[in-house]
């Protein structure tokens, strides 16, 4: 990615590094409540769809939608230049069958679910399909010439079809099309329907907000029997494969594709010019404290509060920026006042569906975190101007650039090879107090990263 993206690569490697975190942390009565998802809390985490808040590990998968879909204007610059759609319909269409193929082969390849007791060889098999992933969607042209990496590519998903066809996968039972790693797959659809409605809307911004009220009535209707609504609703070819419930994340990923088209406009967040603006730094501590407020007043239920400082401090950073002199002023207001909007209009829907909730989620939930990842650029830049964070900053573009291989590295690579190598009771044994149990899943993030970042530098990374 060209580096006036910069501060997107590292917002969305900071999702991917908190989404590995979140999902390795110890379970259990150890850590408190808001370490983990609001609906599924300690000591059981038994779902509990009833109980209202957000953490800031629901605000995770949000983010990574929020960069899908600033990236795709960003990636569809060249059909922009040239104005034709089918090429832009067959590249999303091609991109949600990878993804969609890429979701099955991995959930099919994790040692759980190829056998119910998992022995040295069931372990080394799910390594063999972390590195049949590697060779299917890696990118290896600063090695070897495009045709080459064509082969190792269709070569390497061949062998991976194979095994899906032929190998007593699922406990013995084989194929199944319904297994598939559900945020995957949500990314697929979104990664098809994203575009199209970006690609049809590009033009028209107004036309694209207004797609969202369709899609909300679609799901308001859907509960009453006999319309079409629900017929509409209900309709797939395949629900392995899509459902019309997928598309309640457009909510976000169309918020995200306004932020790309800005970024195209205007320069990105430049890290050299923000070095040496305080109002830009002071804007920025003023819009993290805001995000912590509101994951602290949503998640203790200090509703009213909670609107009152978000709003407070929402006047107080507009002042500033109306009245500063901050570098590349205009990204920074449209970034704002979009999340302005989105972050109240989220509050305002609070009150329906029984409180914002990841899940089931709601739409307080879909555009107070969409308001919360235009705000989350602005704390993420000015990481990179500070000594100690420039280094932190770098670690989360290099993770940004190769989320899929840091996804898949923990579940396919240092999962199985910790329980080969017997050191994986000696992790799991981190589950005793607060500090080895939050350590064991930092622990396992770092090594993860490790392995990822590496092949980053080296230009080898995966095609999401």
């Amino acid at each position: 990615m060209k580096e006036r993206f910069l501060q997107l690569d590292a917002l969305r490697g900071y999702a991917i590094f908190t989404m590995i975190l979140s999902g390795s942390i110890a379970y259990g009565p150890v850590l408190p409540g808001w370490m983990f998802h609001a609906q599924v809390p300690p000591p059981t985490h038994q779902f509990n769809p009833l109980l209202p808040g957000i953490t800031w590990v629901d605000l995770v998968f949000p983010f990574f939608l929020f960069c899908m879909g600033a990236a795709i204007p960003l990636a569809m610059q060249k059909a922009m230049v040239e104005n034709k759609s089918w090429p832009v319909v067959l590249t999303a269409a091609r991109r949600y069958l990878l993804l969609a193929g890429f979701a099955i082969f991995l959930e099919h390849m994790k040692a759980g679910h190829i056998s119910a007791g998992p022995t040295t060889a069931t372990y080394l098999f799910s390594i063999l399909g972390f590195f049949i992933l590697f060779f299917s969607f890696g990118k290896f042209t600063g090695f070897v010439s495009s045709k080459t990496e064509k082969i190792i590519n269709w070569s390497s998903m061949s062998i991976g079809i194979l095994i899906l066809a032929f190998a007593p996968l699922n406990k013995g039972e084989g194929f199944m099309l319904n297994k598939s790693d559900i945020i995957i797959l949500v990314l697929a659809n979104m990664a098809l329907f994203g575009t199209l409605a970006w690609w049809f809307t590009r033009n028209n911004s107004l036309l694209r907000l207004g797609l969202l009220p369709f899609v909300a009535a679609i799901f308001l209707g859907s509960k009453v029997g006999g319309s079409w609504n629900e017929w509409l609703y209900n309709l797939t070819p395949s629900a392995a494969l899509y459902k019309f419930y997928f598309l309640k994340y457009l909510f976000i990923i169309i918020p995200g594709t306004f932020a790309g088209e800005w970024f195209l406009k205007e320069k990105d967040f430049n890290s050299t010019a923000i070095k040496h603006s305080k109002q830009f730094l002071l804007v920025s501590g003023l819009l993290f404290a805001l995000i912590i407020a509101n994951l602290y007043g949503l998640y203790t239920r200090m509703l009213l509060w909670n609107v009152g400082i978000t709003i407070i401090l929402l006047v107080i950073v507009k002042n500033l920026i109306d009245k500063s002199d901050l570098p590349n002023k205009a990204l920074v207001k449209y970034f704002f006042n979009a999340g302005t909007y989105c972050l109240l209009l989220g509050l305002t829907l609070e009150a329906c569906e029984g409180g914002i909730k990841k899940d089931f989620s709601t739409y307080s939930y879909y555009f107070v975190t969409s308001g919360l990842a235009f705000f989350a650029f602005f704390p993420i830049a000015a990481l990179s101007t500070i000594p100690i964070g420039k280094n932190i900053h770098q670690f989360f573009i290099y993770i940004g650039r190769n989320p899929m291989m840091a996804y898949v590295s923990g579940g396919l690579l240092i999962l199985p090879l910790l329980h080969i190598t017997g050191l994986y009771p000696l992790w799991n044994s981190m589950n005793t107090n607060v500090v080895s149990a939050f350590l064991k899943g930092f622990l396992y993030t770092l090594v993860v990263c490790g392995i990822t970042i590496p092949f980053t530098k080296k230009g080898i990374v995966w095609r999401s």
